[in-house]
């Protein structure tokens, strides 16, 4: 797939990017080889390959789940505009 200036354009747009007019053939032929690089890989056959998490067969280094705050509650309730029964009550954003 090979993008024109005119698409470029339109990417940039979408991104609110600033795309300086001379740099756009170059973004374009760029853009045009990672789409055609996508294609080729949606070409491949991927049936019989398992879906992993991670390339490597190792597990996952965890933390211990242990408390490392202390409970501020009561302390940020008191500084909230408005507080009831233990909630936060905020303006309604949605009717």
């Amino acid at each position: 797939m090979s993008l024109q200036k005119e698409d470029v354009e339109k990417i940039a747009h979408l991104a609110r990017l600033a795309v300086d007019e001379a740099d756009i053939p170059e973004y374009a032929r760029n853009l045009s080889d990672i789409l055609e690089l996508v294609e080729r890989m949606d070409a491949i056959d991927t049936g019989a390959v398992t879906p992993m998490a991670h390339p490597l067969d190792m597990p996952q280094r965890l933390r211990e789940d242990v408390v490392s705050e202390e409970n501020q509650r009561e302390r940020f309730q008191k500084i909230a505009p408005q507080v009831e029964n233990g909630l936060y009550l905020v303006p309604q954003v949605i009717e």
